[in-house]
This record gives structure tokens, C-alpha cells and sequence, in this order.
């Protein structure tokens, strides 16, 4: 493993992103959301799917210089083409529109459509509670479970996150897919030739498996057996049906550079606590939050992360030595 300070790792990314053909503009954005999952401790989302983003910028499954398209459909709603770009720009720019509008109407919905990976779940979320709001976000991905009963992949891992505000703190990030890991990991796992823990998938014969590279092929186990693909179907339709993209299953792979774009949904709901609750909401918060420390043994979601964000910054990024000379020969360097 090598570390390698934040900035440098930012740059890095970005360079490898202009070398396949991004646009500067986008290619800040992305790296900036990669390197924040790095530095975060979540790498399954982040500069590791440099490779697989970079190629598929290459082929033509993502367009690297699309520019988002907004619309403002209602008071409360804004409907975002990707226009089968990044999902990251595309999503910031329709959450800046719907963080501008002061949500005066107490809540604002925010659709994008022909989208791709969204990353951190919990980061896109985080920004909306940095400005004083809860937020929700839901998206779906190509399929990778089994609906109840079934055998074949239907739905995606479909995470879905809310960020909350805090007093005098940093906001509660609570983020989670439906399958019992994020397929991110076990991507990783099967690139670097390493076994999975049982009960996290199954082999395309429907068996458990340990091999990563056979989970790839064959379908995730959802969190809380058949309430979680249910789970997994009502993100399908907020994110999916509600923006007008692809399921999970007419959905191409995030994973290959061939085909053609995945053109998946996001789907956020911002909401004004104060249109709701007044000024008490922010004291109920931490009257919860406050209960759950109580009790010995407790933490609160993101602490952990919060400290390696932390750590990150002072002492850099870790990053396998092998993954790093492949950036860097993506990269021109």
C-alpha cells in the first residue's frame, strides 16, 4: 500500500478522467466524489473504479462531456437528464437548483434520469443536510438480486440514504444497500483475487459462494431476506419508474465498457424542518440521538468514518501500490 495525500489523489483522478476523454469540468466533480468515498474508508467506491469508468469513457457507455439538463417541472420539483453522463455532476446540478429555491415550500423533489453510478449514497445526502435540511436519496443500479421467490437477478443493490442536521454538529448520515454488502466490494474482492465471506452471495446456480468472481456472475443476498428485495422494489420505483430510466434488469453492468449506458435514477427529497416543526426539531433530534448514547456500547452512525475522513486529510489516502501504477499509466504519467 502507498498513501498518497488527498490533493494528489484528486488530481491524479482527474488527470486519468481528461486522458479518456472527460471534460474538465466533469472530471472535477468525479474525482472530487471518488476521492471523498477513498478518504472516507469506502474504496469500493472510489478510485478503483477509475479503470472501469475511465474505459467506459473510452467506449462511449458514458459520455464524459455531457452537460446536465434542468427542469424545473413544479414549485417543489426539478427533473434532471444526465444525458447518459457521470451521475455526479448531473446530481449536483440538481441539487444546487433545488437548494437555491430555500425549499419555502417545505419540500423539493429532485429526479435524474439516464444516469449512471452514484458512489457514497450517504456524501450526496450529506450536502444536503450541511445546509440545514434532511435529505433523502434513492437509486437503483443493474440487477443483482433475486425478487422473492425468484431465482434470477431483477432489482439492483439499490442503496438508499438520509442525511439528517444537527445542532452543533456534524449531520447524521445514515447509508445502506439492500443486499447485504454494496456489489462494490465484492467487484473488489474479484479484482484482486480474493474470497467473500458466506452469505453474502450466491453463484449463478442459485448456491452460496465464497468466489468473488462467481458472485459477480450469479446475484447478492438482500438484507432481511424478502423484506429486503421488497425493499429493493420500492427504490425501483422511486428511481426508476418516477424518473423514466432504466430497472435494474434493462440496466448494462457499471462494471463493463460494453453495451450501452446504464441509464439508471436517482430520485432526493429535500425537506424544511422548519416547515414542519418549527424550531424544536433540531432539540428532538438530539434528545434521540442523546438516548440511543445512553446505553453503553452504542454509537452513532458515521462515527468511524468521520475519524478515517479526519485521518485522511492529515496522513493521506491509502491506496494498494498495484492500483496506483495503473492510474498512473491511465493517466499519461
Amino acid at each position: 500500500m502507498v498513501r498518497v495525500p488527498y490533493d494528489q489523489l484528486h488530481r491524479l483522478a482527474e488527470d486519468v478522467l481528461l486522458a479518456a476523454g472527460t471534460s474538465a469540468g466533469n472530471a472535477c466533480v468525479v474525482a472530487s466524489a471518488l476521492v471523498a468515498a477513498n478518504a472516507d474508508g469506502l474504496g469500493s467506491h472510489g478510485v478503483s473504479r477509475l479503470p472501469g469508468y475511465s474505459a467506459q469513457v473510452s467506449s462511449g457507455r458514458v459520455n464524459g462531456t455531457a452537460i446536465a439538463q434542468l427542469n424545473r417541472t413544479a414549485n417543489g420539483a426539478f427533473c434532471v437528464d444526465a444525458m447518459d453522463g457521470f451521475a455526479y455532476p448531473a446530481i449536483k446540478t440538481g441539487l444546487d437548483a433545488a437548494l437555491q429555491t430555500g425549499l419555502d415550500n417545505g419540500i423539493v423533489g429532485v429526479a435524474i434520469r439516464n444516469s449512471h453510478h452514484s458512489g457514497v449514497a450517504g456524501h450526496r445526502v450529506e450536502t444536503i443536510a450541511n445546509s440545514g435540511f434532511l435529505g433523502l436519496m434513492f437509486s437503483n443500479s443493474p440487477a443483482a438480486l433475486s425478487p422473492p421467490g425468484g431465482s434470477q437477478p431483477l432489482f439492483g443493490t439499490n442503496p438508499i440514504a438520509l442525511a439528517c442536521p444537527r445542532q452543533d454538529a456534524t449531520p447524521l448520515v445514515i447509508d445502506l444497500s439492500l443486499s447485504q454488502v454494496a456489489r462494490g466490494r465484492v467487484a473488489l474482492a474479484a479484482s484482486r483475487g480474493e474470497p467473500i465471506p458466506v452469505g453474502w452471495a450466491l453463484d449463478q446456480a442459485g448456491q452460496s459462494t465464497t468466489d468473488a468472481a462467481s458472485a459477480m456472475s450469479g446475484s447478492m443476498l438482500p438484507i432481511g431476506g424478502d423484506k429486503g428485495a421488497l425493499l429493493a422494489l420500492m427504490v425501483e420505483l422511486l428511481s426508476a419508474a418516477l424518473t423514466g430510466s432504466h430497472f435494474g434488469f434493462e440496466a448494462n453492468s457499471f462494471f463493463s465498457d460494453q453495451g450501452g449506458p446504464a441509464r439508471v435514477g436517482q430520485f432526493f427529497i429535500l425537506i424544511n424542518p422548519a416547515a414542519f416543526s418549527g424550531p424544536g426539531f433540531a432539540g428532538r433530534v438530539e434528545t434521540l440521538l442523546d438516548a440511543i448514547l445512553d446505553q453503553q456500547g452504542t454509537r452513532l452512525p458515521g462515527e468511524r468514518r468521520l475519524q478515517q475522513r479526519a485521518d485522511s486529510r492529515r496522513h493521506g489516502i491509502e491506496v494498494s501500490q498495484s492500483l496506483y501504477r495503473e492510474l498512473q499509466s491511465l493517466a499519461g504519467r
